[in-house]
């Protein structure tokens, strides 16, 4: 692959995930914060969605030879503080890395704080990395492929897991429709809080 065509390519799925984002409205802070509530489950839908998505396409590549696994070695002292630290920064801020530059380009001023906020945390960890690899942070306990734990091709237990996700996809939105969620959690919709206070009297933004 050459460079031009990383770069198109690259474009491209940054379009087509921007598009998706906006479409879904997961880039919200209402919706993360209500996600994180256990308020609504539009950001966990779109989650699983999209891990089964990918789990589909890789299944199809690896097993046709068009990709090779480059499995990350599990570090499960790092992974787990480092993803508790995320999710209550994700909960205090209503934003996630991948959702921050869409909210300063939907005009959520807050999000400046976020991104200047994330930027300073990369800074630090790169600087902080050398020492905390010299840690039981850094403990690895080798690479893991959980198709390879069950005896396995990767295609079949990417395919497998698909079908999973599927299975609870439909059973969170029989429990919970996406209509319902997104109604009463995005920012700005106060039509629950003026059906319980028909006194409240909305003055639109200029």
């Amino acid at each position: 692959m050459t460079l031009t065509s990383a770069i198109v390519i690259g474009i491209v799925m940054g379009i087509v995930f921007g598009f998706a984002l906006e479409k879904s409205r997961v880039f919200e802070p209402g919706i993360i914060v209500g996600q994180m509530q256990m308020r609504n489950f539009i950001m966990l839908k779109v989650f699983l969605t999209a891990v089964a998505t990918g789990a589909v396409v890789l299944a199809v590549l690896n097993g046709f030879g068009y990709v090779k696994l480059a499995p990350k070695a599990a570090m499960y002292y790092a992974d787990i503080i480092g993803g508790l630290i995320l999710g209550a920064g994700i909960a205090l801020a209503g934003a996630c890395p991948g959702t921050t530059l869409a909210q300063v380009g939907a005009g959520y001023r807050d999000a400046l704080f976020t991104l200047v906020g994330g930027l300073f945390g990369a800074v630090a960890y790169s600087y902080a990395e050398p020492t905390l690899t010299k840690t039981f942070l850094g403990q690895s306990s080798g690479k893991l492929i959980f198709s390879q734990l069950f005896g396995i091709p990767y295609w079949a237990g990417a395919l497998g897991l698909a079908a999973v996700l599927v299975v609870v996809l439909i059973a969170l939105e029989a429990w919970r429709p996406w209509r319902d969620d997104m109604g009463n959690d995005v920012d700005g919709d106060l039509a629950t809080e003026q059906r319980a206070r028909p006194d409240l009297h909305v003055v639109p933004a200029e």
